[in-house]
């Protein structure tokens, strides 16, 4: 897989439809659940974009800090179902952070993480912060990394 950081304005019109079909393949209809993906913050976002022939199969958004959450933030974070098996999800995370390191040193990132995915990130070094909670009809919890 092939990761690349771009800005909204970098993004390719292929790029950005994959980008949304993946989101919208995993979280409106794997997931189940109606919610406005557009939300008009992919402009502020960094786009981290894993690629395999030239297809996407992994995906985050990277905000500084103040843009979504007081501190730098991830989220969106896919991986599309038949990509899963390869580790992509730990690759696509892992050049996040990277980029968070690069671009906003010393910052703390927050996520707002589903909670079945709780042991997946803590073993990337994020810990949980308070009470779970609903998002959009699915069970988060706030986690942060320093």
């Amino acid at each position: 897989m092939e990761i690349v950081t771009k800005t909204f304005d970098e993004l390719s019109n292929m790029e950005l439809y994959q980008i949304m079909r993946l989101r919208s393949e995993v979280f409106v209809v794997e997931q189940d659940c109606v919610y406005q993906d557009l939300d008009n913050k992919d402009q502020k976002a960094l786009h981290v974009v894993g690629s395999k022939e030239n297809k996407v199969v992994a995906y985050t958004r990277i905000f500084k800090p103040g843009d979504y959450f007081i501190n730098t933030s991830i989220g969106r974070v896919v991986v599309a179902a038949d990509q899963r098996k390869y580790g992509y999800g730990k690759q696509i995370m892992e050049a996040s952070l990277e980029v968070i390191t690069e671009r906003f040193p010393n910052t703390i990132v927050e996520i707002s993480a589903q909670t079945y995915l709780l042991k997946f990130y803590t073993e990337l070094g994020f810990e949980r912060i308070g009470d779970e909670y609903l998002e959009d009809g699915i069970p988060h919890v706030k986690m942060i990394k320093n």
